[in-house]
């Protein structure tokens, strides 16, 4: 761990810095929409708009990264989120508003694509595990450290975007001060994404389901929390400790999924979650400490899905593909956070509260029978030319 964090650790300062700006802007948007009194409508047009921008974003990075590098494109985006950050406090016009969170969530994905196909393309193939744990818990400091700064005001303060702005620009810093091997070039071949469909089904479900369980957890656990009688700050303090377990279960994990199959640890972690559920699908009024104890364990298990999902669609797959790679299941993960809080939320409307937890179980229950030991990813994405073909 040591020697990854030697590594990459200016690149793991960047991710931390990020995740701090976008937690707080995230944040800070929807208390000014409920001081507004608009939070339902056009909350969820906000967080429609940031996914479609981060879809938008998946094939804009993959064509910046191929024109200006890695670090460049990096620099690119960091700009471009300052700009649109700063460009809230011109107006409170909601459908400008949805116009940024498109731009920003735009960009954030060509950072992300950088990050981690950086991290993909040029970490060990042993530790590769590991150097992804150490990303996911990078970017979950970063996410609490943005809801700590934030409660050092009153939520609403105007500066709380310059505090933003200053967020993802100093994120440039050890972004520029990295002395590593940059990544290969990418893969000039336009690769057809149902081509990775066919090729990375395994990976592609792993992500998709971590981004299902993501959404319902982000948008509304606290709302399960809430209607289930606990004060504004019981939910804080279950949102808190949830996301401190994800945290935790990052450096076991990495050690876990370099030495035994990554497959194998998927199944395994669905079907522990699907049998953590089970309280909160079936009792209905659970004691506080319960409720903590079971949202620690939920955490711990829920946040190690995504790393390993990412993890195995890069085993043995060349170099050059990784960035496009990193935007398919990126994407994939945004698609499913969109997804999963729209249903979830439905079946809750119609059944109550715990409707959110029997949604999650038929989504961890999919993954333990879908997802099994078999073929590697495939190592050859894009098909070799044959010996006679022109250039």
């Amino acid at each position: 761990m040591f020697a990854l964090t030697k590594a990459f650790g200016t690149i793991y300062a960047a991710a931390l810095l990020m995740q701090l700006g976008s937690s707080l802007l995230m944040t800070y948007l929807a208390l000014r929409l409920d001081a507004a009194g608009v939070a339902e409508l056009w909350g969820g047009g906000l967080m429609a708009a940031h996914a479609l921008g981060m879809v938008v974003g998946g094939r804009i990075g993959y064509w910046l990264i191929d024109c200006v590098s890695h670090a460049r494109a990096f620099v690119a985006g960091a700009g471009v989120i300052v700009t649109a950050v700063l460009s809230y406090q011109l107006s409170d016009w909601l459908p400008l508003w949805l116009a940024l969170r498109f731009i920003v969530g735009a960009a954030m994905m060509c950072q992300l694509m950088v990050i981690e196909s950086w991290l993909s393309d040029c970490a060990p193939g042993d530790r590769r595990g590991s150097a992804m744990s150490l990303y996911m818990v990078a970017s979950y400091v970063g996410m609490m450290l943005g809801q700590l700064l934030l409660g050092l005001g009153d939520g609403l303060d105007a500066l709380v975007l310059s505090g933003v702005a200053i967020a993802f620009a100093i994120g440039l810093v050890p972004m520029a001060l990295h002395s590593g091997m940059p990544p290969s070039a990418i893969s000039q071949a336009r690769i057809p994404p149902m081509l990775y469909v066919r090729r990375l089904p395994q990976a592609l479900g792993t992500i998709l389901a971590s981004g299902l369980l993501s959404g319902c957890f982000y948008g509304l656990t606290p709302i399960f929390a809430a209607q289930l009688g606990f004060t504004s700050s019981q939910v804080g303090q279950f949102m808190a400790l949830s996301i401190a377990a994800g945290l935790l279960a990052q450096l076991p994990l990495g050690m876990l999924s370099d030495r035994y199959s990554r497959v194998a640890l998927v199944r395994v972690t669905a079907a522990l979650l699907c049998a953590a559920y089970l309280p909160f699908a079936f009792l209905d009024a659970p004691e506080f400490g319960w409720v903590m104890f079971a949202g620690a364990v939920i955490g711990f298990l829920q946040f190690c899905l995504y790393p390993l999902g990412v993890a195995h669609a890069n085993d043995n797959l060349e170099p050059e593909l990784r960035v496009s790679v990193a935007g398919v299941l990126l994407v994939t993960f945004g698609i499913g956070a969109t997804i999963g809080p729209l249903v979830a939320g439905a079946l809750m409307e119609r059944l109550g509260p715990q409707a959110l937890y029997l949604c999650c179980i038929g989504v961890t229950a999919v993954v333990v029978c879908l997802v099994r030991d078999g073929q590697k990813v495939c190592a050859s994405i894009v098909q070799p030319r044959h010996s006679g073909s022109a250039g």
